[in-house]
């Protein structure tokens, strides 16, 4: 994939910039080396789970950092060996998973068991951008009338 020049279209758009540069880094993700395995699962209709294979790594080896509409995973194992190995089936490298979330999507838990590292998502729409029902009503409006305080809530 190659990047587009959105020029063109700065010149008559507002506030997309941040879908420009998505669409540029799709090509940085594209890229991005598989490892270590994992799954997206939708949980409910606002709720995902991503699940990571890391096994060999420790919670403490391992860091989750979630800023505006990116989730970074990142695991480095200590240098130091206590042990000798004859053979190493057990990927051990460090890694470094990035994950586009869409608009309000939110870390709501982390958890590690039996090597699957597990982050809980949810979707937290801020209640003034849900859309909301309006009530119509019943009364006709004349052009000679005068506001009442129920025609001013209404416009509002």
């Amino acid at each position: 994939m190659r990047n587009y020049d959105f020029t063109p279209l700065w010149r008559s758009t507002v506030g997309f910039d941040h879908l420009f540069e998505l669409i540029n880094n799709t090509q940085v993700l594209e890229n991005q080396d598989n490892h270590p395995p994992y799954d997206i699962a939708r949980l409910g209709e606002e709720s995902y789970r991503i699940s990571l294979a890391v096994a060999g790594f420790s919670p403490k080896d391992i860091t989750i950092t979630a800023q505006q509409n990116l989730l970074t995973v990142a695991g480095r194992r200590p240098e130091g060996r206590d042990q000798e190995l004859i053979y190493q089936g057990i990927s051990a490298r460090p890694f470094e998973q990035r994950f586009s979330l869409a608009d309000h999507v939110e870390v709501e838990q982390a958890a590690f068991e039996n090597g699957l590292l597990q982050i809980d998502l949810v979707r937290k729409v801020p209640e003034a951008m849900k859309p909301r029902r309006i009530e119509i009503n019943g009364q006709a409006i004349s052009k000679d009338a005068k506001p009442t305080a129920t025609m001013k809530a209404v416009a509002a």
